[in-house]
């Protein structure tokens, strides 16, 4: 492997050592495959390309201060991936074999996890996608399970420092009752027009909001939202929202450092009222808000240039976990032996 400028290595594709596959046929699943190709032979009829049967995870490895490999909540990917695969009608993934298949990928891959203080991580993608041939409207009969990883930089190369998101009514991510909670390609093939027009005027994400009565705050873009006031943490309650990993964690976190947690319906004009704002994913772990600009009614909302003091030690103690420097008291990692 090349020596890579883990600092300067950004969030993108890159090429690892192996990536791990198994297939899910007559009903049962095979057994893990090791492969070094980075491409999938598949049917032209095949339903993940017809009828967008796919489903995603994201997930890091971290190397800790100590030298060992921690990967954060993988069990709770697993359960995820479950969910968002009823949501489309594919076969599930075990537990097991999910987590069993992770292990084996940073395995696998272990001179692409980089090194402790450099900021950057190991990312792991799963994958699973309808591999039968169906030209009728149905769920496939055949799946593959994929997982490969690469070493990403840190999300934001500048430093932790606060980004502005815009509102804009027209675009709408997910429709209530409809995909919206599951990790599935269409909710981002949604988002791209409203994303690309969002960072053209210099934004980082959009803010959207309900799409049945735009009343309510949803999600910022790929992430979840939260807020601060008067002590508690405030995060949306919604059907048409991804279930962040990273949002379940900030919640408990802010309880375990003396914060309320109102998860619950937000209103627009809330906005006002927050101390503190920020996006939150697997990405970025925390990106605090500074400004929002709601584009249809011309109206600003302001939070500061730099990060509050809660979002930013919510962010040191859940990076404090991953890394292995702060004490895992909800087991939420696990060491790659």
């Amino acid at each position: 492997m090349e020596n890579l400028d883990w600092k300067n290595i950004g969030f993108g594709y890159r090429k690892t050592n192996y990536n791990i596959r198994c297939w899910y046929k007559n009903g049962q699943w095979g057994p893990l495959e090791v492969s070094d190709s980075e491409y999938l032979n598949l049917h032209m009829a095949s339903t993940c390309l017809h009828y967008g049967q796919e489903a995603f995870e994201g997930l890091k490895a971290f190397t800790g201060n100590d030298g060992k490999v921690r990967i954060f909540r993988m069990e709770d990917n697993a359960r995820r991936m479950q969910s968002s695969s009823d949501g489309i009608l594919m076969a599930h993934v075990p537990v097991d074999l999910f987590c069993e298949a992770v292990k084996l990928a940073v395995k696998k891959n272990l001179e692409f996890v980089p090194p402790y203080g450099s900021g950057a991580a190991l990312y792991i993608r799963p994958l699973l996608i309808g591999t039968g041939a169906e030209i009728g409207v149905k769920p496939s009969a055949e799946y593959l399970f994929l997982i490969f990883v690469m070493p990403v930089g840190p999300y934001f190369p500048e430093g932790f420092k606060p980004t502005e998101l815009v509102i804009m009514r027209k675009y709408d991510r997910a429709a209530p009752q409809g995909t919206g909670k599951y990790k599935v390609g269409g909710n981002y093939a949604a988002s791209l027009v409203a994303g690309k027009k969002a960072k053209e005027g210099h934004y980082s994400a959009v803010l959207y909001l309900d799409s049945r009565e735009k009343k309510y705050i949803d999600e910022c873009g790929p992430a979840n939202f939260f807020a601060i006031k008067n002590n508690t943490y405030v995060t949306p309650l919604s059907d048409s929202v991804l279930p962040s990993i990273t949002n379940m964690s900030l919640m408990q976190l802010a309880e375990d450092i003396g914060l309320k947690v109102e998860r619950r319906k937000v209103p627009v004009e809330e906005l006002e009222e927050f101390e503190e704002v920020g996006a939150c994913g697997t990405a970025a772990v925390i990106s605090p808000i500074k400004r929002i600009y709601d584009e249809d009614l011309d109206k600003e909302y302001l939070y500061g240039f730099d990060p509050g003091p809660w979002s930013t030690k919510l962010f040191q103690k859940l990076q404090g976990i991953q890394y292995g420097d702060e004490p895992d008291h909800h087991g939420w990692t696990t060491i790659v032996e």
